[in-house]
């Protein structure tokens, strides 16, 4: 009865996995539970995740073959297109598709963008395929574009792009503060990442605040609709501060490793697995998100139903 913090189905959204080329699941093993799906069972994850009520998937596509300039992101046929166009056939409007307009899963290097002859990333070369990225996924039926690759001018070339091609109802969520974070070990697993070094040249330094308000602020200028905070567990005290100075929708991304570390831990006997997965999706409700990207999505809406 007087429980201050609530975390819904609908406050939800399922990160989702679907791989070039497989006939069958095909299981990732530092994320027990999670797959990286062929087109059929991801037609049938996103019927599950919209009649369990939740916000929505974000789809991430990993092609069957990677170059340095991530051609895969802007194959009209590629598989990331397919998906939005297989989920939408699925499910309509009954819950939000929502893509992510990034290059790591498709470059050979795993950066998130294209690269210098020197080996930097190229920032505006990547941000003119990200544009490219976006208006390809408005088309096949995406609700809601998300880029994640920190490139400085993303969103307002995104936001360009969509309105000339006349999506103006497509949404932008902005990755506006993503750390150069240690816990996304298990995710590079599940795009098959073939990243050697570090993101610390474009993604955010663990210990920077006024930084992540200072790109956030940036973002919106640009044209964001909604703003994510990344992690979600080590940076609850940004969400926080996010949260108290934008007024539009502010979400968080309960990444990979943090799953994994409960997981690993319930598996051992070490924690109760479901009281954890409780209190780590409420902390970071508590924090401030309004939107919580979590692989517990599902099962948290079905235990939530099952107990109404």
């Amino acid at each position: 009865m007087v429980a201050q913090t609530s975390v819904e189905p609908r406050q939800l959204v399922l990160p989702v996995f679907v791989a070039e080329g497989l006939t069958e699941p095909r299981p990732i093993s530092s994320m027990p539970g999670v797959v990286q799906h062929t087109l059929d069972t991801l037609r049938k994850t996103a019927v599950e995740a919209a009649q369990a009520g939740l916000a929505g998937v974000m789809l991430f596509g990993v092609p069957s073959e990677k170059d340095a300039r991530g051609s895969g992101a802007v194959d009209p046929h590629g598989i990331l297109t397919e998906a939005v166009r297989a989920v939408r056939e699925e499910v309509g409007d009954d819950c939000l598709v929502m893509t992510d307009v990034c290059l790591d899963e498709f470059t050979d290097h795993g950066h998130c963008g294209v690269l210098t002859p020197s080996g930097a990333v190229d920032n505006d070369a990547t941000v003119e395929i990200y544009a490219e990225m976006a208006v390809l996924h408005a088309e096949a039926g995406a609700h809601v574009v998300a880029p994640s690759g920190m490139m400085d001018g993303q969103v307002g070339a995104i936001r360009d792009a969509l309105e000339a091609a006349g999506h103006v109802d497509t949404a932008i969520l902005a990755y506006a503060a993503k750390y150069a974070s240690a816990f996304y070990g298990p995710f590079r697993e599940a795009v098959a990442s073939s990243l050697q070094g570090d993101r610390k040249t474009y993604q955010q330094d663990g210990s920077n605040l006024r930084e992540a308000l200072h790109e956030v602020a940036l973002d919106l200028a640009e044209g964001a609709d909604l703003v994510m905070v990344k992690p979600a567990l080590a940076y609850l005290d940004v969400i926080r501060a996010v949260r108290e100075v934008v007024d539009v929708p502010v979400a968080a991304y309960n990444i990979s490793g943090e799953y994994a570390m409960v997981e690993a831990a319930a598996a051992n006997g070490w924690i109760n697995r479901e009281a954890a997965i409780g209190e780590t999706l409420t902390s970071i409700r508590r924090a401030g998100a309004d939107i919580v990207l979590t692989y517990w999505a599902l099962e948290w809406a079905r235990r939530w139903g099952s107990a109404r």
